[in-house]
């Protein structure tokens, strides 16, 4: 419990400890009556003035809360400890609970069984991140894609090739408890205070090894290139989990399969799985140069060495549909995101420095689940593999379709790069970028960009590129689980993270691990200890 004192704004190269002088100064509480720590900063650049917003929480030995109430300051806030209890139950597991899928819901899923005593079992699809490392950088090498280990599939999930972005807009008091356990295992110490933390993919990888050497260390057991073939019920209720080798029996399993597990939907449908299709996202990834971006974002302060790469955040609505820039990556590459033969995705990630010459997002377009209502569950599913095999066709490789923004607006092919080089590490081929997507979504997209243009001078600058297509923002269906968390059909089966449609990024997808763990833990005692 505690004081938080939130909208200081102070000169972005101001010291912190102006910021911790700022909040007692305000609240009239002095040092010798009250810790003060920094909870939240964010760079604010908008309107031509930079500067470092803060949150200041203050500990006193006092009633916090009345207190709080008797200054009526709209910007001091009483914020009590809304941390959850953790659960212990008392009934008995006949046999280990089975995390299925080593991303960030099953890992900390796995992580918080294996920390309480549940011995938890894991099945990952894919490989270590060795194994995956080797087989992601052979396939950009231009050797054979592997379907069970790739940017999507293996230790960490596709959440370990990405920016390690750890921003969510969920509120939940465990997101706290996720930036904790990570900087505990590795992550920078002050992703607990930054508004928009975020890891790196060349850390974070080393952050999850760190966390399964914990889970195996607790008990736990991983055992990688082993998928999920389906689960056996018996009166709607779940008995094993099924692999290629055995049947694994198991009264509770929390399914953490991730959004591009595609033939695990179809086998678990086939089971007695209840899907429905969501709403979901495509589009193309746009590069500029990162100096370009820092020019436009903080004007004469471009470059300063106490700002970060400028990063930025663009929607726009029209006609009942959304445009909009996702996962935006300062100072990164984009990259091939496969997971099936003959296909081509991008997606894109940066290591923790964000030194590289681009920037890069994805920019979407909403799909609604009646723009494809094919009486099916999976309309989603087939329209992301009808893009992906379409800009295969149109490349007749695994490069990358690839166009400059200025062509794009005059609805004309590209034949080279210009300032922007493109950064797709299996090379592109200069056409049309957009051309495997639905009409509605090229309109959409070239609509968008000039208003873009219009919030951020240069977003639609001619020499900006775009490579295509982006086709798994998001999975395009959720696997339905009731209010005890169970999935409906499956009693037993928890469903969680992005792959069920459940969270929308690393921070809430692991959130959703640890409630999934929890409901779990709440029912049944450990079996160590």
């Amino acid at each position: 419990m505690s004081l938080l004192v939130s909208d200081i704004r102070l000169p972005f190269d101001a010291p912190e400890a102006q910021a911790l002088d700022e909040a007692r100064r305000l609240t009239g509480l002095t040092a010798d009556e009250v810790q003060a720590v920094v909870s939240r900063v964010s760079i604010d650049a908008r309107r031509g003035r930079i500067c470092r917003v803060y949150s200041v929480r203050l500990d006193a030995p006092m009633d916090e809360k009345a207190f709080a109430e008797r200054l009526q300051m709209p910007f001091v806030r009483y914020r009590p400890d809304e941390r959850p209890p953790v659960p212990r139950g008392e009934k008995r597991l006949m046999h280990r609970p089975v995390v299925i899928g080593l991303g960030p819901a099953g890992l900390f899923a796995a992580y918080t069984l294996a920390q309480h005593g549940y011995a938890p079992l894991v099945l990952e699809r894919g490989g270590d991140l060795a194994a995956r490392d080797a087989a992601v950088d052979a396939f950009w090498q231009g050797g054979a894609l592997d379907p069970d280990c790739n940017i999507q599939f293996g230790e960490g999930g596709a959440g370990a090739y990405s920016d390690g972005k750890l921003t969510t807009r969920i509120g939940d008091p465990l997101c706290d408890t996720v930036l904790r356990t990570l900087a505990a295992h590795g992550a920078p110490a002050d992703i607990v205070k930054k508004a928009k933390p975020h890891v790196g993919t060349d850390i974070l990888k080393n952050v999850v090894r760190a966390m399964r050497q914990a889970i195996e260390d607790s008990g736990g057991t991983v055992r990688f290139r082993t998928a999920l073939t389906g689960v056996q019920m018996r009166n709607g209720r779940l008995r094993a989990v099924c692999t290629a080798d055995d049947a694994i029996a198991c009264e509770r399993a929390v399914l953490a399969i991730g959004h591009s597990a595609r033939d695990t939907f179809a086998a678990l449908h086939r089971n007695g799985v209840y899907f429905a299709p969501k709403p979901f996202s495509v589009g193309v990834r746009i590069e500029h140069l990162q100096s370009a971006l820092d020019q436009a974002l903080y004007g004469k302060y471009a470059g300063h060495p106490l700002l970060p790469p400028a990063e930025y955040n663009v929607s726009r609505r029209a006609d009942g549909r959304a445009c909009y820039s996702f996962c935006m990556c300062p100072g990164g590459m984009v990259v091939a995101a496969q997971s099936e033969p003959d296909t081509v995705v991008t997606n894109g990630m940066s290591y923790h420095a964000r030194a590289g010459r681009n920037a890069n997002a994805a920019l979407a377009v909403s799909i609604d689940p009646a723009d494809l209502d094919d009486g099916t569950p999976f309309g989603g599913v087939a329209l992301q593999r009808q893009i992906e095999r379409a800009a295969f066709a149109q490349t007749g490789s695994y490069r990358a379709p690839c166009q400059r923004v200025g062509d794009f607006l005059a609805d004309r092919p590209s034949r080279r790069a210009g300032a922007v080089q493109p950064s797709y590490p299996t090379g592109v081929v200069f056409g049309a970028a957009a051309a495997s997507l639905p009409p509605f979504v090229q309109t959409m997209l070239r609509d968008s960009l000039p208003y873009f243009g219009r919030k951020i001078r240069g977003f639609d600058a001619a020499d900006a590129l775009l490579t295509g297509p982006e086709t798994r923002t998001s999975s395009p269906v959720r696997i339905e689980r009731g209010d005890d968390l169970f999935g409906l059909g499956c009693a037993g089966l928890i469903p969680c993270g992005e792959g069920a449609g459940y969270a929308g990024g690393i921070l809430s997808a692991a959130v959703d691990g640890i409630k999934a763990a929890y409901r779990i833990m709440d029912e049944f005692a450990p079996i160590l200890g």
